[in-house]
């Protein structure tokens, strides 16, 4: 991927990359816009998820958060262009893979393709909707939610609307992952559960 809109997000972070660590800078960006999204939905864990939104800030001066509201401008019209996987194209575009423990998202196109395997065809999909009234995706190991952005791809090219007829509970060990599956989402109205966990263990957080 090598789209206008990563050029400039790349470009925003790499900006902020003089005064502060830019893996360190990657996640914080990640984790304020997940709680910005889910402080609108989720009340019950407002106070504590603000309060954290509120420390991570102090890191940083005025222009570096201008710079953070840049690039969520940025995610949101990218993501309003086609589905894509464009933080995980971000997160490999800054090299930030090389520091998290060999982590490797699955590139968009294999997702796309493995997502029609996996969706089967329209018929099978009105199938399993007549069966349950809805389709149901696990995800062990979301990343930052590639093969489901792509799975919802499929299903719109299908002729259903994952909006309604979709559900999604998605699970990585990895919270800045989470955080990039969740915002993703949320901006694509790809109904979902995200939690930090070990699916192999099984154990959630």
């Amino acid at each position: 991927m090598n789209s206008p809109r990563l050029k400039s997000i790349v470009k925003l972070f790499e900006s902020c990359r003089y005064s502060h660590d830019l893996y360190t800078v990657f996640g914080d960006w990640c984790e304020c816009a997940a709680i910005s999204m889910s402080n609108a939905v989720d009340l019950a864990n407002f106070e504590k998820r603000e309060a954290r939104y509120l420390e991570i800030n102090r890191k940083y001066d005025a222009r570096t958060m201008g710079d953070f509201s840049k690039i969520m401008g940025e995610v949101v019209m990218a993501l309003e262009e086609k589905p894509q996987d464009i933080l995980g194209a971000t997160f490999h575009a800054l090299e930030l893979h090389n520091k998290a423990r060999g982590q490797f998202f699955t590139p968009y196109p294999i997702c796309h393709m493995m997502a029609r395997m996996v969706a089967g065809s329209a018929a099978d999909m009105q199938k399993a909707i007549a069966e349950r009234g809805f389709m149901i995706a696990q995800e062990p190991a979301v990343g930052s939610g590639a093969m489901i952005i792509a799975l919802a791809e499929a299903i719109l090219e299908a002729g259903f609307n994952y909006q309604q007829l979709l559900h999604v509970t998605a699970v990585d060990i990895d919270a800045r992952a989470v955080h990039m599956a969740y915002i993703q989402f949320s901006l694509l109205h790809i109904p979902a559960t995200v939690i930090v966990g070990d699916s192999l263990a099984m154990r959630f957080r």
